[in-house]
């Protein structure tokens, strides 16, 4: 076995390792408000979230187009692949996508360590950038698109990520809002039931636009890895193996659950009641669908938590944990970054260790990172019997003492 094959191998388990933590990392995004208003229990959630994650990876492949051709220059001015800035050969890119891939999974776990809902996207997107960097340069990432095409990093992650959230909020505080109008003359019984199964349909349509986006993500990156190893030379399709392989993969972390995050956004961001689950996961369900067929990669994450920050603000005597909401957002601004940083880092070890065991130490310390974080939070265990306990617990009013 030559060491060009043993890098794809780890490549594409690397690759796969990503889509796993995404699937369990984004579960939340889907299920955190039917697991918080009890329209579903904690394993039926993540198990039908699984499910439509698993059909949703074959609905469309635009967002695996857009990570194969708007974020690293691959391809020569004809467009056949290969790429200027990447003449290096194979090696180059493949040491690229392993370490960019290590600087993902190295955030995604931190982030899931703390219970923050960051974006796996970015996390992704962050690391490729930054061990791109590394290795050749700023003039190698597509910052931006030719001509009037809403293209590259700018167009197809930044702006989405800027827009997106907003626009989910918005939509879910108007729903939200018409919502709790037009359920006035209805019991109060029967209104909570029928939302709870509206909850269970939008979820699961957030679940199905899930799987479109995310999943895809991945299945762009193995792509770039067998161009990079010559087995491929369509950057304009997705061979059948890598969508198949991917679905699973994502699938699979979704059926696990990141009980620690859905937590953060079924209970610690808002309050949230069976009106208000409908109408946030039918909002981030919208804007995600919309964002797939353009191919626009955004933030899943984003858009779910915009949509149950937006009913908090929508719903009558609403309120939302701004505390909260801020260490969201801090985590949201840095992952680019803090996610580039690591995966440069991880990169500088190729040209330092050499071609053969450059990519083994990359591996092994991304594994080791994650084995520790994963002891680590052995030690606060977030799971399904927990998962829907009260953010703040009341505390028992003192006692008179008796006289």
């Amino acid at each position: 076995m030559t060491p060009e094959l043993i890098l794809l191998g780890l490549v594409v388990l690397t690759a796969l390792a990503f889509d796993f933590t995404n699937g369990f990392h984004d579960t939340a995004n889907a299920m955190a408000t039917s697991i918080a208003t009890r329209a579903l229990t904690p394993k039926a959630a993540v198990t039908l979230s699984a499910v439509l994650n698993l059909v949703g990876a074959f609905l469309s492949v635009e967002v695996a187009l857009t990570v194969t051709n708007s974020v690293i220059k691959i391809q020569n001015a004809d467009g056949s692949p290969k790429g200027e800035f990447l003449a290096g050969g194979g090696h180059l890119l493949l040491v690229i996508l392993l370490a960019g891939l290590a600087g993902a999974i190295t955030w995604n776990l931190l982030t899931w360590l703390f219970g923050l809902p960051s974006s796996s996207s970015h996390a992704l997107f962050g690391g490729l950038i930054g061990s791109t960097l590394a290795a050749v340069g700023p003039n190698a990432v597509k910052w931006i698109g030719t001509g009037a095409k809403l293209d590259g990093v700018i167009g197809k992650v930044v702006l989405p990520a800027l827009f997106a959230p907003v626009i989910a909020g918005i939509v879910a505080a108007t729903g939200t809002w018409l919502v709790m109008r037009l359920s006035r003359t209805i019991s109060q019984r029967y209104a909570n039931a029928g939302f709870k199964w509206g909850q269970i349909g939008t979820a699961s349509l957030v679940s199905l636009s899930h799987g479109t986006n995310d999943a895809q993500k991945t299945m762009g990156v193995i792509t770039l890895a067998l161009i990079g190893a010559g087995m491929w030379h369509d950057t304009h399709a997705i061979p059948w193996e890598v969508k198949v392989a991917c679905a699973i993969a994502i699938a699979l972390g979704t059926f696990l659950g990141g009980w620690r995050i859905i937590r953060t956004m079924g209970k610690g961001l808002v309050e949230i009641s069976p009106p208000q689950g409908v109408a946030a996961e039918s909002s981030s369900a919208c804007v995600i669908l919309a964002s797939s067929q353009l191919g626009f990669a955004l933030s899943t994450t984003h858009v779910a938590t915009g949509s149950i920050m937006g009913t908090g603000l929508g719903a009558p005597g609403g309120k939302v944990r701004w505390r909260v909401a801020g260490r969201m957002v801090i985590a949201w601004l840095i992952t680019l970054p803090c996610a580039g940083a690591v995966g440069a880092l991880m990169y500088l070890l190729d040209p330092l260790l050499g071609p053969i065991w450059g990519p083994i130490v990359i591996f092994g310390i991304m594994v080791g990172l994650a084995l520790w974080m994963f002891l680590h939070s052995r030690r606060d265990i977030v799971d399904p019997h927990n998962v829907n306990d009260e953010w703040e617990p009341t505390t028992p009013a003192p006692e008179k003492a008796s006289v």
